[in-house]
Parts: structure tokens; sequence; C-alpha cells
């Protein structure tokens, strides 16, 4: 299952619970009981931090993904240039020298997305996923505050 697949099977499943929690809630509150009513209002807050995080993760993806092709048009995106296993996994040793070379170039240049970006790909081949997302986080407000904009890729008509 690819991760795209499994986030759209979450989400789906995330819309049930959503739809279960507001229909208990409903049912709740119909009670007329003080604790039953106070039970079916907090029955209608899980759905919508549900609804947020899901908000926050897609607009990660998207910003993240924009980046990308942005950095690719430019042609920096970071070469792969780490050793591999014999059965494909990356050598950590690798992954951890190409880490200390993004951090550095990093360090030099604090206000460039780009370097963050990368950065936050070697976070990512160096297994530390929070600190890659973290990262990605930066290298998108950096994107933000220079003026630039995220723009969508113009769609052909074929």
């Amino acid at each position: 299952m690819t991760s795209r697949t499994g986030f759209f099977v979450l989400s789906g499943v995330l819309a049930l619970v959503a739809l279960l929690c507001v229909g208990e809630g409903v049912q709740l509150i119909a009670t007329g009981e003080p604790l039953g009513i106070g039970m079916g209002l907090c029955a209608f807050v899980i759905p919508v931090v549900g609804l947020w995080f899901l908000r926050q993760t897609v607009r990660f993806g998207r910003d993240s993904e924009r980046l990308a092709r942005e950095l690719e048009a430019e042609g920096g995106l970071p070469v792969d240039e780490l050793e591999r296993t014999d059965g494909g996994r990356i050598d950590r040793a690798s992954a951890d020298a190409v880490f200390a070379c993004r951090k550095t170039e990093a360090e030099a240049a604090p206000g460039d997305w780009r370097v963050f970006f990368r950065l936050a790909v070697a976070y990512a081949d160096a297994g530390d996923v929070p600190r890659a997302r973290k990262t990605m986080q930066h290298a998108i407000r950096l994107h933000r505050n220079t003026g630039t904009t995220i723009t969508k890729p113009a769609r052909s008509n074929a």
C-alpha cells in the first residue's frame, strides 16, 4: 500500500468516525439530561479536531510537493548519493555523512528554503522523521516569507 492510498483509506475512516460521533452526539443531546448534553457537545469536538488535523496534513503534503516541483524546475533537488546495503536499505554511515553536509549548508544559509528542503530530505534519509517534518515546515515558512507564492502547476488541456 502506498502512502497516498493509506492516507485516503485513513481519511475515509476518519470521515466515518466523524459521522458516528456526530450521530452519537445528537442522540446524547436529545436525552435532555445535563450529563448527556455535555457528553453530546464533547462528541462534536472529536470530528472538529480530526478534520483540522487532516487539513493540516493535506496542506503540508501539498506545499512540500510544490516546493519539490519548484526545486526540480530549478535543478536543485538533492541527488541520491547514498550508499545502499545489499538489501537496498540506506547505509547509516552514508546517510549521516550526507546529513552533516546538508546541515552545514543550512547553517551557512539560514534564510534559504532550498537548503532546508534538502536538509529535511537528509533527516528523512537518516531515519529522523519528526525532525524531517519540522525542517520541511520551516522550509515552507521560509518560502512563504520570501514573497514568492506556491503556485499550482499549469494544467494541460490534452
